[in-house]
């Protein structure tokens, strides 16, 4: 197996993304390929702790390896990754990384699951003062029946009949209803979210749900400040973190949560969660489009 590891912060375009590149069947954790949150949320205003919580939820659809006697195995892989990790990792360095098991022998899921939280750990926290772990579960086939498809809990923005002008981030567009009394928990979804990536250009369909407690948040601007990030380039992560940081600096509610579930690609999806406050994550747990 590759011992080589990735310079330290490449930036996404020296990633395999968007690229050619041979898919490996024998396992190799130097494919995993970190990117930097800093730059990103430095971006935003974000340069020391940020005021959220949270974590990226991943599905894995796509991987298999070989039992001691050659015969394939299948799962599916859920993956907890708390957003107090230094690093992403890009989505089709994960894929060819989880490619890379389909001919490698293994003793049991169990041996799997070990190598694939071990490896994302190294990558993730990579420099980290004080590395943590990530959460890894397997589902094996017997256990398929039991996903669950569920639509994000919430009022639908949907139906509002908004015109839209801004196919780039329009915090402007956020604004309270001053003079109303505060809501508490409010959750409010819309299916309207797409972003592209900001390696290939190709599009990122995603849900959204906004749950907050505080001034009342005008729901055509939000409706409408949604749909602005249309045209916008950014990972998952940071689209999440930039609709949190916005609704947080404008709207100033006392508690904000923003949940997006993205529509998987090539066997993966990425269900970024951010919070004001400390919680369990939500339970993973697909919609429809994915």
């Amino acid at each position: 197996m590759s011992i080589n590891a990735p310079s330290p912060d490449p930036s996404p375009q020296h990633s395999p993304l968007g690229k050619a590149v041979a898919y490996a069947d024998q396992y190799d954790p130097a494919l995993l390929f970190p990117i930097a949150r800093a730059a990103q949320r430095a971006e935003l205003g974000i340069t020391a702790a940020p005021p959220f919580f949270g974590a990226d939820l991943w599905t894995a659809y796509e991987l298999s390896w070989l039992n001691l006697r050659g015969k394939p195995q299948v799962a599916l892989a859920h993956l907890t990754v708390p957003c107090e990790t230094p690093h992403i990792v890009e989505s089709k360095s994960l894929k060819l990384y989880l490619g890379s098991f389909s001919q490698t022998r293994f003793a049991d899921a169990a041996e799997v699951q070990s190598r694939i939280r071990a490896d994302l750990a190294a990558a993730l926290w990579r420099g980290a003062a004080a590395p943590g772990s990530i959460g890894v579960k397997l589902l094996l086939p017997e256990q398929f029946d039991q996903q669950a498809i569920h639509e994000l809990d919430g009022l639908n923005l949907d139906r509002l009949d908004v015109e839209c002008t801004h196919y780039q981030p329009a915090p402007e567009l956020l604004t309270v209803q001053q003079d109303a009394p505060p809501v508490h928990g409010e959750v409010l979804t819309s299916r309207l979210l797409k972003s592209n990536c900001p390696v290939t250009g190709q599009p990122d369909w995603g849900s959204v749900q906004v749950r907050y407690s505080g001034a009342p948040i005008h729901q055509e601007g939000l409706l409408r400040y949604l749909v602005s990030f249309r045209q916008h380039s950014g990972f998952h992560e940071h689209c999440v973190e930039r609709i949190f940081m916005d609704l947080w600096t404008r709207c100033r509610p006392t508690q904000l949560t923003v949940y997006a579930r993205y529509t998987r690609r090539g066997g993966l999806d990425i269900n970024p969660w951010r919070t004001s406050h400390p919680q369990q994550p939500p339970a993973n747990v697909r919609t429809a489009r994915q």
